[in-house]
């Protein structure tokens, strides 16, 4: 057979042989193991690249089918595993080097729009792959560096052509059989699918044979672009290893400028940018893969671009020739001649992008070049570092202008630089234009700024002494063409300014005016994300200005611009919210003297610029009025005064916000400043008379103009003249309400300051104080009176007066009456009571509340911002913080009236959820829920009696309106009083109290309901019981209490929901009753609740309310309850049943008749029947669950009985006796009823398994509290445990009496049984107690037995295991003086490690976490010794808890309610692994060993970044430990996924952590 086989060759190389023959015995020779060839794959390799050289040489001819199966033959070859095999063996194999070349052809015909490549690229691109696979034959493009450098620009531009391609254009596949490559289109589609010919296999010679001919199979779609951008970082990894290699810098960085950085910067912002994240997308580009590809390229250009060999030729081109004087060599650097130029210039150059998108990737460009520039050349030492630094700014400078951001003449790129020439052009370009995006131009700035700030460039003092300035000029230039060219719509623009403002406040100081005018006086665009650049800016501006201590100095320029014409009619607000804040904390930090001096100027520019330009425009309109004049002058003139009255306004707040943030004065302040003080609050007293008086004098104008006719002028011109009038007269008004909105403003500062001064200043003296001395009466009511009857205001402004000024008559209503209340002799006049009320009712303004408008309001708690939008807020905040004030003096109905409205709001707020309020400011239902929370509300008996009532009869309304199937007394008598009356009654006026009790009774003796509620109705009655339930019960008197428990007691005996009667479809009963139980459990702990008992009997309360609950079970209320509000159910009806019995045996008053009445209902013989035919009757009676639900509730209310009683026994001998004998009833009837609910059932008889429905917990509850039961009867453990816990039992005594109680305890483990046991370790829970132990018990074996015993059951998980760790804790905390046996130690490791932490809720995983944390943690710090031997038995505990949180703080899809439970287990861990680095001496060794466990459990999760915060700082601590070696040992040892987490881990910690704590080092002693 060799014989056969071995002429192949020959024919190979015969020109007789037909070209598809030769394929196929090529493809046999390969596969074949009986051919026998000389280097057969060498001669192979040589035969198919020699037949594709000669084929594109045009020396040999063949079909196109016969090209693309040579190479997909070669491709095929390439990626064989025989051949790679045989790399890897030694053998020599080689490709001819014109193979390179020929694929770089094959790449730019497939690359040239329009051309149609008989060969796929899928193909071509595998090839490469190939190649470069192997370094024996990567060879052929990393022999010579021009053609890996080809090879890398051709595949970048094919990548960009790829990612640009329109999305919605399917990919064009032709059906020829030859070839599958797609046409390349005007649109820049690529066809970069795999190779459509099967691969060689190492097939037995009996296999079929591949035929060459086979028409491509159909592509995957997108599989060839993924391909693509695999084969590219393949590409740029190989390309960056050979840069590295190249001895000649020069050579690297010419080829990577004239040939790479176009393509790879065009194909970096195509991966970052967010514009083709859909391409991303379509292309199913990972995300990992662009970033590696990104990293790659970046790595490329700092390398090549900017190496250590160039730095001279950068100094050459960058810094003045004075900079390097004497420092250059005779014959100049080597290197590139202007390395900055030829980069700028190919940067800038059109034709390597879309024209759209050239201007975008150059402006990213310029800011990652700087990076790149500042990285390798920023940082120097000793006297060159400085120099390093402007070399960075020189660069800086140069970048800059290549943006079109053109500077003036002065700047360092203007004056020492020529502009760069590209090639092929004859003279430099025309005058600039400006950038062809301001938005990309200023972000780049941007960029650039905070580079130079955050590498330190710009030092200062350095600059002005040794360098002229010339980078002070730089940045003055640029601030100035800011100016010039303002942008105030784009946020970058105010970025930038504040970056200038961060280097050097001079930069812009001589442009001071222009920028308070641009970017904040009249800055009009309200875009949010230019609202907070903006006021990041102002508030940068104050905090400067403020350590500069030129506070002053900026107001005074600031009040210069703000009293200059407004270039439009409207300014926007002057102060923010935030501009506020930050004023406000910069004037504390600011002497007290300074801030007097800026409200002298603020003041001082009222009465020099807008006062006597007021003034002056009224005398005129005035003397027009008496000449009859009437023209155009009379609107310009309306429109200066409007201007005039904006800035009064602005400057009034201003004076506002500064006044109310100055320190105040105090018996310590020098008397200079309180004589400032004292000058200042009499100019601005002289102000607001001069304002006052302005406003009065307009009044009599325009009641004088009202008077006069004109019936000179003609009635045609009157009827002309009408709208023109109407126009100016609403003009008119509209200065004047703003004049007077600023009057009012400074008014109420100056009150609330002078009034603040007097009081805390003995050496003040109050304006009101000087005005009393010449006054008869008090000044204080005078002003009160004034204030009431509005004189203050113009009356023909008083209909529509601002809200603004309406709550400043309020602000300065409630400021007189605080002065008349805190004037003791005052107080007694008269007249003085009923001026108060009138005060009062005044600031209330109770038809404005009833005419409130729908919907929610919003205040962002600034006086000055106050509008119709946000009045109602501010009004009623202003009411609710002061109602201990103000409500002493209202009136029942206006009392009634904020309580409807505090009860109105809350409702409003429970529908929408408190959507729509911003954080920081105020709505209305905010400021009633802040209320009903704070404890004013219940020491305002008036207003909360009220608010009851309004509760009360808005449940009353809700009943009236349901569907009332049986009339019973209680909603007969309300109706007919309630009908026709016009105000709300109480109600025990509408019926007896003794009238609902009987109702209730008979409704839980007959089982029947007198109201039927829909869904709606039952929803606005939950809503009513939620803000029930944050009324505090303390608060409520005994006549509401009783009215309204009794209320809310019927609706639980009478009501049923209307699906209660049909079949129910949703569980909407059982969250009404929840809310129910939930309100009248917490009005048994008010105080008052005693009224209710004098009306009936606790034990008939408890009887009628587990009667009600079961009827409803039995009718089948609850049927598809789920079993989450079906737990919540029984939860809150065991609530108030404890609640209520532990009330009746604390009141001592006639207790055996009230629970032998409870036990006697619940021990009947129907409550017996009802355990035993509960699973036969579930079935039968067609309602699914309803008898098991009604056992349960049984079951429930007996535990909850006989917990109330067991926990009050041993109070009194007679108490325990009457205790005693109820408990032995209930027990009697717990048993049933505990085994039947324990009873499996299978499914023919039950469809719904009780257990699934409680829930296990639930059942160790009952099962718990009837052993509890047993034990009252003083059983052998009862006595036993009373005696371990008695007080007078000391620790010498338990000594003794331990050997007996370990050998009780190891009797009855051994003769219990598994319930039994389970038990028994819920009663020696509570028996725990380390507080008496000494050396040489035996506690902590007990304690490890009895841990690891009940993880056996979760359910005892809360309920034992973890109390039973808590007490191994508090031993271990002893220390090693009490344990002193180390073996000890090692069984509670062992414990703990089988302490369950999976599948777990999040609070009992919190607590399980905790408790085994607590413990590691007493080990490691009382337990030195025994950590020397046990750290590996510590360090397996303590990995559980790591891979525990990794798992449960992982990253999930839908939202993470429970985030602060992972987090704060997240927080523990860092603390633990602190400890461990701490105890070096015990971990040192295993310190890898942790690491890699770390690493290991991090690459299977995405954890969440505040869980992956703490603990990547807690490993750091451990990575401190690592030696040398066991880095070595972990970078060689791990997985390869395992490794690439660790070597990022590992750089990030070099990076952050290890720089940083060698830094803290150098500076400790």
């Amino acid at each position: 057979m060799a014989a056969i086989y071995s002429g192949i060759h020959l024919k190979l190389k015969s020109p007789h042989t037909q070209w598809e023959d030769k394929l196929k015995l090529a493809r046999f020779a390969w596969i074949s193991t009986q051919c026998l060839l000389p280097n057969k794959e060498q001669v192979l390799l040589d035969w198919c690249t020699h037949a594709l050289t000669g084929r594109y040489n045009q020396k040999v001819e063949f079909s196109e089918d016969v090209l693309e199966g040579l190479w997909c033959y070669l491709d095929d070859l390439l990626h064989s595993k025989k051949l790679h095999s045989l790399l890897k063996q030694g053998k020599t194999v080689s490709l001819r080097l014109n193979m390179a070349q020929l694929l770089l052809d094959r790449l730019q015909e497939c690359a040239r729009v329009g051309s149609k490549s008989p060969v796929c690229v899928s193909t071509i691109l595998s090839v490469c792959q190939g190649l470069l696979s192997s370094p024996a034959l990567s060879s052929v493009f990393t022999t010579k560096y021009e053609l890996i450098v080809d090879l890398l620009a051709k595949l970048c531009s094919l990548a960009c052509c790829e990612l640009q391609q329109p999305l919605l254009t399917e990919p064009l596949v032709t059906e020829s059989v030859t070839c599958g490559d797609e046409v390349m289109t005007e649109s820049h589609q690529i066809d970069l699918d795999h190779s459509q010919i099967d691969p060689i296999t190492e097939n037995p010679p009996g296999e079929p044979e591949l035929d060459a001919n086979k028409p491509p199979a159909k592509p995957k779609e997108n599989v060839r672009s993924a391909n693509l951008f695999d084969i590219l970082l393949q590409v740029l990894s190989c390309y960056l290893s050979v840069q590295r290699q190249q001895a000649n810098p020069n050579r690297v960085s010419t080829m990577v400028t004239n040939q790479l950085i176009q393509p790879l910067v065009l194909l970096r912002h195509l991966l970052t940018s967010g514009e083709f994240a859909a391409a991303h997308t379509h292309l199913r580009l990972r995300q990992q893969l662009s970033r590696d590809v990104r990293i790659k390229i970046d790595s490329i250009l700092q390398l090549a671009l900017f190496p250590s060999e160039h730095l001279t030729a950068y100094k050459d081109e960058l810094l003045p020739s004075k900079e390097e004087s004497g420092k250059r060599g005779p014959g100049g650097a080597k290197g590139p001649l202007k390395p900055v130029s030829a980069i700028l210039s190919k940067l800038s150059a059109p034709g390597y992008c879309e024209p759209a998108l050239h201007y975008t990737v150059k402006s990213n460009t310029m800011s990652l070049l700087f990076k790149f520039f500042v990285e390798s050349y920023g940082k120097g030492r000793g006297e060159s570092e400085e120099t390093h630094r402007m070399l960075c700014f020189y660069f800086l400078s140069r970048l800059v202008p290549t943006l079109d951001m053109h500077l003036d003449e002065n700047s360092p790129a203007k004056a020492d630089q020529p502009v760069p020439v590209t090639p092929g052009q004859k003279s430099p370009p025309s005058s600039p234009g400006p950038p062809e995006s301001w938005s990309l131009a200023l972000l780049a700035v941007e960029s650039l700024l905070n580079q130079t700030l955050s590498a330190d460039i710009y030092n200062v003092a350095a600059d002005r002494i040794r360098h002229a300035e010339v980078q002070l000029k730089f940045y003055g230039a640029l601030g100035q063409m800011l100016f010039n060219h303002a942008q105030p719509s784009i946020p970058a623009w105010y970025r930038c300014l504040k970056a200038l403002l961060s280097l050097n406040h001079l930069i812009i100081e001589p442009d001071l005016d222009q920028l308070l005018s641009s970017a904040w006086v009249d800055s009009e665009c309200m875009e949010p994300r230019v609202q907070r650049a903006r006021q990041l800016l102002v508030c940068s501006l104050l905090q400067t200005y403020t350590k500069l201590r030129q506070l002053p100095r900026f107001f005074s320029e600031l009040l210069t611009v703000i009293c200059q014409p407004a270039s439009d009619n409207l300014r926007p607000p002057l102060l923010s919210e935030g501009a506020s804040a930050s004023l406000r904390t910069c004037l504390l930090d600011t002497p007290s003297s300074q801030g007097l001096e800026i409200c002298s100027l603020v003041l001082e520019s009222i009465r020099t610029h807008i006062l006597p330009d007021m003034v002056q425009e009224e005398r005129e309109a005035e003397k027009m009025e008496i000449d009859g004049e009437v023209d155009d002058n009379g609107a310009k003139k309306d429109q200066s005064r409007k201007d005039a009255s904006q800035k009064l306004f602005s400057l009034s707040q201003l004076l506002h916000v500064v006044l109310f943030s100055l320190k105040t004065l105090d018996n310590a302040s020098p008397l200079p400043i309180v004589r400032q003080s004292q000058t200042l609050i009499v100019e601005m007293q002289q102000v607001v008379k001069e304002l006052l008086n302005l406003l009065s004098t307009e009044e009599k104008a325009v009641k004088t103009s009202s008077v006069q006719s004109t019936p000179r002028k003609r009635k045609n011109n009157l009827d002309q003249k009408k709208s023109q009038q109407m126009s100016e007269y609403n003009m008119g008004a509209l200065w004047e309400q703003k004049t007077l909105d600023a009057t009012l403003l400074l008014r109420y500062t100056l009150v609330e300051v002078d009034t603040l001064f007097d009081i805390h200043c003995s050496k003040y003296t109050a304006l009101t104080a000087a005005a009393s001395e010449t006054e008869d009466r008090a000044p204080v009511l005078t002003q009160i009176e004034s204030l009431l009857s509005s004189e203050i205001v113009p009356s023909h402004l008083q209909p529509s007066c601002s809200p603004l000024s309406r709550l400043l008559l309020k602000l300065l209503t409630l400021q007189q009456m605080k002065k008349v209340l805190l004037d003791t002799p005052l107080l007694s006049e008269p007249n003085t009571a009923a001026l108060l009320n009138s005060a009062a009712q005044f600031i209330l303004a109770k038809s404005e509340l009833e005419l409130s408008l729908d919907g929610e309001q919003v205040w962002d708690g600034q006086i000055a911002s106050v509008t119709s939008s946000s009045y109602l807020a501010a009004h009623w905040y202003l009411i609710t913080s002061n109602l201990p004030l103000i409500a002493p003096y209202l009136t029942g109905e206006d009392v009634g009236c904020v309580a409807d409205m505090l009860v109105g709001s809350l409702l409003s707020r429970q529908t929408n959820g408190g959507k729509g309020c911003p954080p920081g400011s105020l709505s209305v239902s905010l400021v009633s829920s802040q209320l009903v929370q704070s404890p004013v509300l219940a020491e305002l008996p008036s207003l909360f009696s009220a608010t009851v009532c309004s509760l009360s009869d808005r449940i009353v309304s809700v009943l009236k309106a349901a569907h009332i199937p049986k009339v019973c007394p209680t909603l007969l008598k309300i109706q007919e009083k309630g009908t026709g009356a016009c105000e709300r009654l109480p109600l025990s006026t509408l019926v007896n109290k003794e009238t609902i009790v009987e109702d209730i009774l008979a409704s839980s003796k007959a089982g029947e309901v007198s109201v039927l509620l829909t869904d709606t109705q039952s929803k606005e009655l939950v809503d009513l019981l939620q803000i029930l339930t944050n009324l505090n019960p303390d608060g409520m008197n005994s006549e509401d209490m009783s009215s309204v428990f009794l209320l809310l007691f019927f609706m639980l005996t009478s009501t049923s929901s209307q699906k209660a009667v049909e079949p129910p479809e949703s569980g909407d009963e059982a969250l009404f009753l929840v809310k129910l139980l939930r309100i009248l459990t917490c009005f048994l702990e008010g105080r008052n609740f005693q009224s209710v008992l004098k009306l009936t009997h606790g034990g008939t309360l408890l009887q009628a309310s587990v009667s009600s609950l079961l009827w409803r079970s039995n009718n089948g209320a609850f049927g598809v309850t789920s079993s989450s509000d079906w737990l919540d159910l029984i939860k809150e009806a065991q609530g108030f049943i404890r609640a209520l019995v532990q009330l009746i045996i604390i009141r001592n008053s006639s207790v055996r008749l009230n629970l032998d009445q409870f036990a006697s209902y619940l021990t009947t013989e129907e409550m017996s029947n009802m355990t035993i035919v509960a699973p036969s009757s579930t079935a039968v009676s067609g309602k699914p669950g309803a008898s098991i639900l009604s056992v349960h509730l049984l079951l429930a209310s007996l535990t909850s009985f006989s917990q109330a009683m067991t926990s009050n026994m041993g109070k009194s001998k007679q108490m325990d006796q009457t205790l005693t004998q109820m408990l032995t009833r209930t027990t009697a009837s717990l048993g049933p009823a505990v085994e039947s609910i324990l009873k499996p059932q299978t499914v023919s008889e039950s469809p719904i398994q009780p257990a699934s429905v409680l829930g296990q917990a639930f059942v160790v509850e009952v099962v718990t509290v009837m052993l509890h039961c047993e034990l009252s009867s003083l059983s052998i453990l009862q006595n036993v445990h009373k005696l371990l816990t008695a007080s007078w039992l000391s620790a010498s005594d338990v000594c003794e009496l331990e050997p007996a109680v370990q050998e009780l305890l190891r009797h009855l483990l051994e003769k219990s049984t598994t319930g039994r046991f389970n038990l028994l370790l819920l009663l020696i829970r509570e028996g725990l107690d380390t507080g008496k132990l000494r050396a040489g018990n035996y506690r902590e074996v007990l304690s490890a037995f009895l841990v690891k015993s009940s993880t056996q059951d979760v359910s005892l998980t809360v309920p034992f295991t973890v109390p039973t760790v808590t007490s191994m804790t508090s031993l271990l905390r002893q220390g090693e003086g009490l344990l002193t046996n180390p073996h000890h130690v090692l069984l509670i490791l062992g414990a703990l490690q089988s302490v369950p932490l999976d599948h777990l809720t999040p609070p009992v995983y919190h607590s399980v976490f905790l408790a085994i944390h607590e413990a590691l943690f007493a080990i490691i710090q009382r337990h030195p010794q025994v950590m020397l031997n046990a750290a590996p038995s510590f360090l397996n505990v303590f990995y559980r808890l790591v891979a525990s949180i990794m798992q449960e703080g992982r990253q999930r899809g839908d939202s993470d309610t429970d985030g602060d439970v992972y987090l704060q287990c997240s927080r523990l861990i860092e603390r633990m692994y602190s400890h461990i680095a701490a105890t070096a001496e015990s971990f040192t060794t295993l310190s890898a060993f942790m690491v890699a466990q770390y690493v290991t459990e991090l690459q299977k999760v995405t954890l969440r970044p505040d869980v992956k915060l703490h603990l990547t700082e807690g490993i750091y601590r451990i990575l401190d430990l690592c030696m040398e070696q066991d880095i070595k040992f972990l970078t060689a040892g791990l997985q390869m996924g395992v490794r690439e987490v660790f070597n990022e881990l590992y750089g990030s910690y070099t990076h952050y952590h290890k720089a940083q704590r060698q830094g803290e080092e150098k500076y400790t002693v």
